[in-house]
């Protein structure tokens, strides 16, 4: 957990999925895809603000525990994967998507 700090986001890449590992500021890890579904840009790249990740590009903030997009331009959720924490192990289930 060390790799994702508070307020952060890493990505990585599972299994050839790209995913975006976020803490949030309360804390808690997420895993989304970490391709923005509007611009095709990485959210890893993006700012972490509460609930949400926005992408730097063109602004959409997606829902850190939906994956859907708070605002415009993009309309499309993003996948949200679930995540066990192991120790200091984040481990990401790409297989099997929440959203």
């Amino acid at each position: 957990m060390g790799d994702v700090a508070v307020g952060s986001a890493l990505r990585v890449e599972l299994d050839g999925v790209a995913v975006c590992v976020v803490q949030d500021s309360a804390g808690a890890i997420h895993a989304l895809g970490d391709t923005c579904t509007h611009g095709e840009i990485s959210l890893a790249e993006g700012f972490v603000e509460d609930d949400a990740i926005e992408c730097w590009a063109h602004g959409s903030q997606f829902e850190l525990t939906t994956g859907k997009p708070k605002n415009l331009p993009a309309y499309e959720p993003v996948p949200v994967f679930p995540v066990t924490i192991d120790g200091d192990d984040v481990l990401v289930d790409v297989q099997n998507p929440l959203t």
